[in-house]
């Protein structure tokens, strides 16, 4: 099905808004950010306020009803700024809005959607202490119990865990692995459900100011009406399809920071003298530019392309793989040129290339490591010739 989205002119002034918030409010907000290692409050009602939470939510439901074209493009330029901005919205705006889009009942729709609409925050509990990219291996159980499900497990590095309002957590419905992984479901749990705590958020290399930490769930009981969409099994399948939208958003955010990386060497390589001019005279210096510009705009170019077919309705798991894992590598060639452009500035914190350097680095992890994604682009590249 074709999603059409905002109205063009509507989703033009909206975006030269973002633009001016992003450089004048995001960016100064920077530092604090990093030192708070949380969104500063002001700042949070302020997004709260600009939409920002509910941006791919049906307009019945509250949100702006994007298509995931002007999502990715939103992504992107929000990417500009540090990525705690980005990572607080990203998974209600991708996955949260996917799977409730896609799978969930009429009645969990009608309840979570406004709520994450209005700024809720969600997380998206799959990874767990032994079970990373083999995501059908989980152990976290849910177990029925009359009218109830009783969840118990843990769940490791999970974004946004520490400010969440709904958690979905992914579970085995059944002890036993079954075909096409049957065995796993997924339930939208309410952070304060009684047996759910939170881990203390974990230390990181870089992307101060967003947190992730371990999900504990002992004995936490749910409704049967939590299971999102009412049956039990479909949850690794919302999970795959939620990972799509989730793979093509960290291709923008990739992009987008890389577009600020670049855009710090350039300055500095335009200021910074070396033996009586400006050291973006060198060649070489030129020659770190230019290719990171050609790796910047392809990948633009790869983002657009797979949000496109996205709308169109048409399935982009391979489209989306591939727009994550080169995003992801190129970010971190560029932040690695951008530190060699500084010289021995760049590895200054007092300079932003050696902050960037850390930050571009989760990328070919998030939503799947670059080896996950050489893996699925494989297996749906045979899959397509098999027809």
């Amino acid at each position: 099905m074709t999603q059409t989205g905002m109205d063009t002119d509507v989703f033009q002034a909206f975006v030269v808004q973002l633009e001016r918030f992003v450089r004048e409010r995001l960016v100064p907000a920077e530092k604090e950010t990093e030192k708070l290692n949380r969104v500063p409050d002001a700042i949070l009602a302020e997004m709260r306020d600009m939409g920002l939470f509910g941006l791919t939510m049906p307009e019945e439901y509250g949100g702006a009803g994007m298509n995931v074209s002007q999502y990715v493009e939103t992504i992107r330029i929000l990417s500009w700024a540090s990525g705690a901005f980005r990572a607080l919205i990203s998974i209600n705006i991708g996955m949260a809005c996917s799977a409730l889009v896609k799978n969930g009942t009429d009645e969990q729709r009608k309840y979570w959607l406004p709520k994450l609409a209005d700024g809720a925050i969600a997380a998206f509990a799959l990874t767990e202490p032994d079970s990373g990219s083999d995501a059908a291996a989980l152990k976290t159980s849910a177990r029925r119990d009359g009218g109830d499900y009783v969840l118990n497990g843990s769940k490791r590095y999970i974004t946004n865990a520490p400010f969440a309002d709904m958690i979905i957590v992914m579970a085995r419905t059944e002890a036993a692995a079954l075909p096409k992984n049957a065995h796993i479901s997924a339930f939208l749990v309410p952070a304060d459900t009684p047996g759910v705590s939170i881990g203390k958020p974990e230390e990181k290399l870089g992307q101060n100011g967003s947190q992730i930490a371990d999900v504990i769930l002992e004995d936490a009981r749910v409704p049967a009406a939590a299971l999102l969409g009412g049956e039990e099994g479909t949850g690794f399948k919302a999970a795959m399809q939620s990972l799509d939208a989730g793979r093509i958003c960290i291709a923008a955010a990739a992009t987008g920071y890389a577009a600020r990386i670049l855009d710090c060497g350039l300055r500095y390589a335009a200021e910074r003298k070396a033996f009586g001019q400006p050291i973006a005279q060198f060649q070489l210096i030129q020659a770190m530019l230019a290719d990171s510009k050609a790796e910047l705009y392809a990948a633009e170019c790869m983002i657009r392309d797979a949000a496109l077919n996205a709308d169109k309705g048409r399935q982009v798991s391979l489209e989306a793989s591939c727009a994550k894992m080169y995003a992801s590598e190129m970010c971190g060639r560029i932040a690695d040129r951008v530190v060699q452009i500084h010289g021995g500035a760049g590895y200054l914190k007092e300079y932003e290339a050696e902050r960037f350097f850390r930050d571009a680095r989760i990328f070919r992890i998030y939503e799947g490591t670059t080896q996950i994604q050489q893996l699925v682009i494989a297996k749906n590249m045979l899959r397509r010739m098999a027809g």
